[in-house]
């Protein structure tokens, strides 16, 4: 058995054999300290914090027991008995009014009456001392989680919450204290109170900086009849975590897909090297007959645009051979104006907002420009009534907050239109091969595949913003080349 549970007990008297006595008495239940003189009963509880009752005797040379009691409760927090042969009722107010004693006897001492006073008195001790650490440990949770803690009463008012709820509530926890919150989350807490069970839920709650999802706990506290007194509720923060886990499961998601689209390459690929050879070799054949000649010719122009896709689909699976080199992005969508101009049509406005101090990309050029040309005409679609595209560049010098990329430098390049924009449901699809939003005969869903594929490749990463009728962009971050631009 512990000590704690034992419970230790100092003795303090000036007669050898009051303490004799005392000790016989008491050890087989308790611990016993015995001091012969108050000077060193209070050195006995500067070195045992653990001792939960003192029995003194009121009658000692130098000190008198009330005396004594009143200096152990500024070093110690033991319950206190004091004991004495005189009927001296001074010294037991003052005992009671400095000392705090729980008890008091007189000597001769009736063995069960002291031995009921000193139990219920370590028993007082150990209820209190339970009870501070339980509080301390209460506390140290509340003020040390990062998570919202909060307690409400049968009526839904807070009794306590920590600085972390208080913050979620736009406040201090002071502000709070006996007001109720109003909302779902309030008719929630008001549920697990009539039901009296536990409940785990997921949730969003306001927050002054924005909405957050919480995974939400609540626990009704019962007395010890089992009545429901109160409801605890924890608040744990998962938005970062449910991003966490949305990203890894589209990065899973997109290296299938990946995978599928680089075999499926392959096998047209050799399918349509085989088309094009007969074409190329039954065209050689056939002399005098323009039908004929014009209906290969037309098969050969079908064959080769099926290679293009298939050359799209490989940039997507990352399969395909590119001549990454140092690349000046500023100029090459300068040169590439004219081309713009003319595959979009008129009606739409160009603007350009280009860094003038950007650093070099390391990347292919040639898909590159084909990734702006491709960005371009699918902000066109997206603006039938006309709006403005803005090809921009900016250097990242350090890499964002969720993006999964090798810390380093990045040249970002960026197509953004004033178009209809991209609905949620739609936007985390908008990369995957063959997805597409157009009417059929109106796009393949391999142009931002491609542009993926190249940024991936490269070995950066492309993303999209967008609103419903706030318009969208899409960037593409590439690795910075610490060398000088090369030509095309």
């Amino acid at each position: 058995m512990s000590a704690e549970s034992r419970g230790m007990i100092l003795l303090v008297d000036d007669e050898p054999e009051i303490l004799t006595a005392l000790r016989d008495l008491l050890e087989d239940e308790y611990d016993v300290w015995a001091a012969n003189s108050p000077q060193a009963a209070l050195e006995i509880l500067l070195q045992e914090p653990a001792i939960s009752v003192i029995v003194s005797d009121q009658r000692m040379p130098g000190m008198t027991g009330d005396v004594l009691l009143a200096k152990a409760r500024g070093i110690s927090d033991a319950e206190s008995i004091l004991l004495t042969g005189y009927a001296d009722l001074d010294a037991v107010v003052n005992a009671i009014n400095l000392g705090g004693i729980s008890g008091y006897a007189q000597k001769p001492w009736e063995p069960v009456l002291l031995l009921s006073v000193i139990a219920n008195a370590h028993a007082q001790c150990h209820l209190r001392r339970a009870l501070t650490t339980e509080q301390a440990l209460l506390r140290g949770l509340m003020e040390g989680s990062e998570d919202g803690v909060s307690f409400k009463d049968r009526e839904g008012r807070f009794v306590r919450l920590n600085a972390a709820k208080a913050s979620a509530l736009g406040g201090v926890a002071e502000d709070w204290i006996g007001r109720r919150e109003i909302g779902e989350t309030a008719e929630a807490d008001d549920v697990v109170l009539s039901l009296g069970r536990n409940s785990q839920t997921t949730e969003e709650l306001p927050m002054p900086e924005g909405p957050r999802l919480w995974q939400v706990t609540r626990v009704p506290v019962r007395a010890g009849d089992g009545r429901i007194t109160h409801l605890a509720r924890l608040e744990h923060d998962i938005t970062d975590r449910r991003r966490m886990e949305a990203r890894l499961h589209q990065a899973e998601k997109m290296q299938a897909l990946g995978t599928m689209a680089g075999g499926v390459a392959h096998d047209f690929n050799n399918l349509l090297t085989a088309i094009l050879g007969s074409l190329e070799l039954a065209v050689r054949r056939v002399t005098g007959d323009e039908r004929v000649e014009r209906l290969l010719r037309n098969a050969t122009l079908a064959a080769e645009r099926g290679t293009s896709l298939t050359q799209r689909l490989l940039s997507f699976s990352r399969q395909r051979d590119l001549a990454p080199r140092s690349v000046d992005a500023n100029a090459l969508i300068r040169q590439m104006q004219d081309l713009i101009l003319r595959s979009i049509g008129d009606g739409i406005e160009i603007e350009e907002a280009l860094a003038a101090d950007l650093w070099p990309a390391h990347v292919d050029p040639d898909q590159l420009e084909l990734a702006v040309l491709n960005l371009c005409i699918n902000a066109r679609d997206a603006m039938p009534a006309g709006g403005r595209i803005t090809l921009a560049t900016r250097n990242l010098g350090a890499v964002e907050e969720g993006l999964d990329l090798v810390p380093g430098d990045y040249v970002v390049v960026s197509v953004s239109d004033t178009g209809t924009g991209i609905p949620p449901e739609v936007l985390s699809r908008v990369f995957e091969p063959f997805f597409t939003t157009k009417p059929i005969g109106k796009g393949t869903g391999l142009g931002l595949s491609m542009v993926y594929g190249l940024a991936q490749q490269a070995g950066g990463v492309a993303r999209v913003t967008s609103a419903t009728g706030q318009g969208t962009t899409v960037e593409m971050l590439l690795r910075r080349s610490h060398e000088p631009p090369k030509g095309r």
